[in-house]
């Protein structure tokens, strides 16, 4: 239903919007393989521009992410998909200063239980360190038996004030 131009929604400004992407838009000629053979495992925060950030364009990766960047069922599922349909070898996995999931924890879970009804079948995933959390992530993808490249996994923090990467240092617990 359409609604006022003084009360549009978000979504009808993003509609709108595509309406005038579309209008120019020509189809490059890609297919869903990455040209970089690449797949990042990332944070859903607003403030990760991946593309801008990693030099990316358009069709370079398959880009992931949720809240954390943590590597879940879902996303070891996504990376089997982008590895052994799409052609993709290499993982980077970046976590960032700033997260909101440093401030919840599993409590959060329960409070939804006893506001809605139901207790989520989904673990929060919350950490206190980042830097162990990514060490983590590194471990489950390169121990997980769907994937077959896990050679070039490497794990990184972004810092949201600064605009870089610090890699971390799988084995040593330190930066690299």
């Amino acid at each position: 239903m359409p609604t006022s131009p003084d009360q549009q929604t978000v979504t009808d400004q993003l509609t709108a919007a595509n309406s005038r992407y579309a209008a120019k838009f020509t189809d490059p000629g890609m297919d869903a393989q990455p040209v970089l053979n690449v797949a990042v495992v990332a944070c859903m925060d607003a403030r990760l521009d991946l593309h801008a950030a990693l030099g990316l364009r358009l069709g370079d990766c398959h880009t992931i992410r949720n809240a954390g960047g943590v590597v879940t069922d879902d996303v070891i599922r996504s990376l089997t998909i982008s590895q052994r349909a799409l052609g993709t070898r290499s993982i980077v996995l970046i976590h960032h200063t700033g997260c909101g999931l440093l401030d919840l924890t599993e409590e959060f879970r329960h409070e939804l239980e006893l506001e809605v009804g139901q207790r989520p079948a989904w673990a929060v995933e919350a950490f206190k360190d980042l830097d162990q959390d990514v060490r983590q992530s590194i471990q489950k993808v390169r121990t997980s038996p769907f994937l077959p490249h896990t050679d070039d996994v490497r794990g990184f923090v972004f810092d949201v004030r600064t605009g870089l990467l610090r890699e971390i240092d799988p084995e040593s617990g330190q930066e690299r």
